[in-house]
Protein backbone atom coordinates (compact mmCIF):
# COMPACT_ATOMS: atom_id res chain seq x y z
CA UNK A 1 0.00 0.00 0.00
CA UNK A 2 1.17 3.25 -0.96
CA UNK A 3 2.37 6.08 1.92
CA UNK A 4 0.14 9.04 1.80
CA UNK A 5 1.92 12.36 1.59
CA UNK A 6 0.39 16.12 3.02
CA UNK A 7 1.53 18.39 0.91
CA UNK A 8 -0.31 21.38 2.92
CA UNK A 9 -0.23 24.86 1.55
CA UNK A 10 3.29 24.36 0.44
CA UNK A 11 1.86 21.66 -2.45
CA UNK A 12 -0.82 24.05 -3.20
CA UNK A 13 1.72 26.85 -3.89
CA UNK A 14 4.25 23.90 -6.06
CA UNK A 15 1.03 22.88 -8.24
CA UNK A 16 1.11 24.74 -11.64
CA UNK A 17 -2.68 26.09 -12.71
CA UNK A 18 -3.69 24.31 -15.39
CA UNK A 19 -6.71 26.46 -15.95
CA UNK A 20 -7.31 28.36 -18.72
CA UNK A 21 -9.36 30.91 -17.62
CA UNK A 22 -10.60 32.43 -13.98
CA UNK A 23 -13.63 31.14 -12.28
CA UNK A 24 -16.14 33.25 -10.90
CA UNK A 25 -18.24 31.13 -7.87
CA UNK A 26 -22.03 31.09 -8.28
CA UNK A 27 -24.76 29.20 -6.51
CA UNK A 28 -27.22 30.34 -8.73
CA UNK A 29 -30.05 28.58 -10.41
CA UNK A 30 -29.33 28.13 -14.01
CA UNK A 31 -31.57 26.49 -16.71
CA UNK A 32 -30.05 24.31 -19.53
CA UNK A 33 -31.22 21.74 -22.54
CA UNK A 34 -30.22 20.16 -25.99
CA UNK A 35 -30.30 23.24 -28.50
CA UNK A 36 -33.66 21.84 -29.34
CA UNK A 37 -35.36 21.06 -26.47
CA UNK A 38 -37.15 22.07 -23.07
CA UNK A 39 -35.23 23.73 -20.14
CA UNK A 40 -33.78 21.57 -17.61
CA UNK A 41 -32.86 23.62 -13.84
CA UNK A 42 -29.56 23.11 -12.86
CA UNK A 43 -27.23 25.12 -9.86
CA UNK A 44 -24.36 26.87 -11.47
CA UNK A 45 -21.15 26.39 -9.24
CA UNK A 46 -18.58 28.26 -11.20
CA UNK A 47 -18.53 30.07 -14.68
CA UNK A 48 -15.57 31.57 -17.01
CA UNK A 49 -15.32 33.34 -20.08
CA UNK A 50 -14.44 29.78 -21.56
CA UNK A 51 -17.40 27.98 -19.98
CA UNK A 52 -19.27 26.58 -16.86
CA UNK A 53 -19.84 24.44 -14.07
CA UNK A 54 -23.02 23.54 -12.79
CA UNK A 55 -25.03 20.43 -11.15
CA UNK A 56 -27.31 18.59 -13.17
CA UNK A 57 -30.01 16.35 -10.95
CA UNK A 58 -32.50 13.76 -12.43
CA UNK A 59 -31.19 13.89 -16.19
CA UNK A 60 -28.58 12.04 -18.36
CA UNK A 61 -25.44 14.42 -19.96
CA UNK A 62 -23.21 12.72 -22.12
CA UNK A 63 -19.86 14.05 -23.51
CA UNK A 64 -20.15 15.38 -26.38
CA UNK A 65 -23.45 16.84 -25.91
CA UNK A 66 -24.42 20.43 -27.20
CA UNK A 67 -26.81 22.57 -24.54
CA UNK A 68 -27.73 25.76 -24.55
CA UNK A 69 -27.40 27.01 -21.01
CA UNK A 70 -29.21 30.47 -19.61
CA UNK A 71 -27.57 32.31 -16.69
CA UNK A 72 -27.19 35.77 -15.16
CA UNK A 73 -23.97 37.63 -14.85
CA UNK A 74 -24.96 40.49 -12.18
CA UNK A 75 -28.03 41.45 -14.12
CA UNK A 76 -27.52 40.51 -17.05
CA UNK A 77 -28.84 37.04 -18.34
CA UNK A 78 -26.89 35.86 -20.63
CA UNK A 79 -28.12 32.07 -23.27
CA UNK A 80 -24.87 30.40 -24.80
CA UNK A 81 -24.55 27.17 -26.36
CA UNK A 82 -21.22 24.56 -25.21
CA UNK A 83 -20.27 21.21 -25.29
CA UNK A 84 -20.11 19.11 -22.76
CA UNK A 85 -16.20 18.24 -21.74
CA UNK A 86 -16.94 16.45 -18.96
CA UNK A 87 -19.09 14.96 -15.92
CA UNK A 88 -18.81 13.34 -12.73
CA UNK A 89 -21.68 11.51 -11.14
CA UNK A 90 -21.97 12.88 -7.85
CA UNK A 91 -24.44 10.13 -6.68
CA UNK A 92 -27.41 8.34 -8.16
CA UNK A 93 -29.16 11.13 -9.52
CA UNK A 94 -26.93 14.16 -9.82
CA UNK A 95 -23.73 14.77 -11.85
CA UNK A 96 -21.43 17.90 -11.86
CA UNK A 97 -20.94 19.23 -15.51
CA UNK A 98 -18.51 20.72 -17.11
CA UNK A 99 -19.05 22.68 -20.82
CA UNK A 100 -17.33 25.25 -22.90
CA UNK A 101 -18.61 27.59 -24.74
CA UNK A 102 -19.08 27.57 -28.59
CA UNK A 103 -21.71 30.29 -28.15
CA UNK A 104 -21.77 33.35 -26.33
CA UNK A 105 -22.59 37.36 -26.71
CA UNK A 106 -19.40 39.26 -26.83
CA UNK A 107 -20.11 41.38 -24.89
CA UNK A 108 -21.36 38.86 -21.94
CA UNK A 109 -18.04 37.01 -22.25
CA UNK A 110 -16.50 40.58 -21.88
CA UNK A 111 -17.77 41.11 -18.45
CA UNK A 112 -17.32 37.20 -17.56
CA UNK A 113 -13.29 38.49 -18.02
CA UNK A 114 -13.46 41.89 -15.90
CA UNK A 115 -15.20 40.19 -12.79
CA UNK A 116 -13.05 37.34 -13.38
CA UNK A 117 -9.65 39.43 -12.93
CA UNK A 118 -11.90 40.92 -9.86
CA UNK A 119 -12.36 37.06 -8.33
CA UNK A 120 -9.87 35.07 -6.53
CA UNK A 121 -9.19 31.71 -8.17
CA UNK A 122 -11.42 28.89 -7.23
Amino acid sequence: MGKLVNLGQRGKADRKERRKYRRIATDQVISFAPVDERDVLGVGRDVSSGGIRFEAVGCEIDLGDVLRVTFNIGEQTVVAVGRVIWSTEIDAISSDVGIEFIEIDPSAQQMIDELSIDADMI
